[in-house]
């Protein structure tokens, strides 16, 4: 998966996310594509950039990531 596809799926959960729980689809995010963006040492600041939404999600990008290697997902969107 390529960081603008990352960028497409940020950019969906975000747009999907139910009112007030962005920045929780945002964590999500990050713990379900963790793994791929850690594999590939993508820069979590350029998915940000190609999905469109505001640059200071980044730190939330970043901790759903680093939750990614602790957690798992009970029902992915």
């Amino acid at each position: 998966m390529s960081i603008t596809e990352l960028g497409e799926q940020l950019k969906q959960m975000y747009n999907s996310a139910p009112d007030k729980e962005q920045s929780i689809f945002i964590h999500l995010f990050g713990i379900k594509f963790g793994e791929i963006i850690l594999h590939n040492k993508y820069s979590v600041a350029e998915i940000v950039e190609a999905s469109g939404i505001k640059e200071s999600y980044k730190t939330e990008v970043r901790k759903g990531v680093n939750l990614s290697k602790y957690v798992t997902l009970k029902n992915s969107n």
